[in-house]
């Protein structure tokens, strides 16, 4: 039994003997690792090996990897109307020369100035502009007699400025008194620019040097949040979102919230675009405005109309302005219609003034509306 013990020992012994010198003989080799004090600069380091040199790269720091956008700097919205002025001269070019060319005629009678009325109308300056138009300019040139080219321009000019109204105040309401923001409201149906333009104002207030909170109460169109988020990342506006087919007044309460705790200058509330034939949807959208009031007045209420509509955006504009107290107009498009007349009509019929107009696709052709810029373009130079 003893003997057998003995055995066992020895070949337990001699077994741990060869796993060790297996493990010497095929153990790894240490790197040559260069020392610690070996300096690292430009993302590589120098090795000799065997007389040569060559560089060994390094993977960029972390914070290098994940870079935020650079933000685009907008510039201010002084001054963009005029310009745009050419833009804008080549879409209404047709209304200015045909109404110049028929004043000019040496003998009005008429048919010339049933010509000009119609003119007028197809341009949307409405009924009741035109008629006015028409009876000021037929006793003008009565006085005058015969009349050239320049004098008969003087003289429309004197009547679109007048219908237009110079001496209404086109101030945008993006000031407010004490420490909370301005609450700007957007409101128009669908189709007519209306998240775009919230994007485009945003983006005019900060080259103008304020702070902006967009609140994306649009909750029922998938895509509007997110458009509205592109929005505010290329010039640093923060986007208060929601979730979809959440509470769009919810949204809103929210965003001024966040613009009163962040002190910003201004707060703009994009909402859901609403048919106008739509009783509920309208309800709504008055409810998304009382529910703003209890936390900060709505300094300005923007209803967004795409030119191109003519007399169907007139329709609308009546309809917003019966649920909210509607106290400016940004017209879409105005580059795109030859019916800049709308200016006139929708004025006079609401007794709100123009206050923007979209002259373009760029992120930087929403201009402050200048009635004489507007005019001058209109019967070109």
């Amino acid at each position: 039994m003893d003997g057998y013990l003995v055995i066992t020992i020895v070949v337990i012994l001699a077994a741990l003997l060869a796993a060790g010198g297996l493990f010497f003989m095929y153990r790894p080799k240490a790197r040559n690792l260069p020392p610690v004090d070996t300096p690292l600069v430009g993302g590589g380091a120098e090795e000799e090996e065997g007389g040569g040199t060559t560089t060994a790269t390094l993977p960029p720091p972390a914070e290098e990897l994940v870079r935020p956008p650079e933000l685009e700097v907008p510039p201010p919205s002084a001054g963009r109307m005029v310009r745009l002025r050419a833009r804008l001269a080549r879409s209404q070019s047709t209304l200015g020369r045909g109404l110049l060319e028929l004043l000019s005629r040496d003998r009005l009678d008429d048919e010339a100035w049933d010509e000009i009325e119609e003119t007028l109308i197809t341009a949307d300056v409405g009924v009741g502009p035109t008629r006015a138009m028409v009876e000021e300019l037929r006793t003008r040139v009565k006085v005058l007699g015969s009349r050239t080219p320049a004098e008969a321009r003087g003289l429309l000019r004197e009547q679109l400025l007048a219908q237009i109204n110079p001496e209404l105040d086109r101030t945008l309401h993006t000031s407010a008194p004490g420490d909370r923001p301005a609450v700007l409201l957007v409101v128009g149906v669908n189709g007519t620019g209306k998240t775009t333009t919230t994007g485009k104002l945003a983006r005019s207030l900060i080259g103008d040097g304020k702070t902006v909170v967009l609140g994306a109460a649009d909750t029922f169109r998938a895509a509007a949040a997110d458009q509205l988020q592109t929005w505010g990342d290329r010039v640093g506006a923060t986007v208060v979102r929601g979730p979809e087919a959440g509470d769009p007044a919810s949204v809103a309460f929210d965003a001024v919230a966040r613009g009163i705790a962040d002190k910003v200058d201004v707060v703009i509330v994009d909402t859901a675009g609403r048919l106008h034939t739509k009783t509920g949807l309208m309800d709504e959208l008055g409810k998304v405005k009382r529910v703003i009031e209890k936390r900060a007045q709505v300094d300005e209420v923007l209803l967004v109309l795409d030119a191109t509509t003519g007399q169907n955006g007139m329709r609308q504009a009546q309809v917003f302005a019966e649920v909210v107290n509607i106290t400016g107009i940004a017209l879409t498009k105005l580059d795109g219609t030859a019916k800049g007349g709308i200016v006139i009509s929708v004025q006079r019929e609401l007794g709100v003034p123009v206050k923007l107009v979209g002259l373009g696709e760029g992120p930087d052709d929403l201009a402050p509306f200048d009635p004489e810029v507007f005019v001058d373009a209109l019967l070109g130079e």
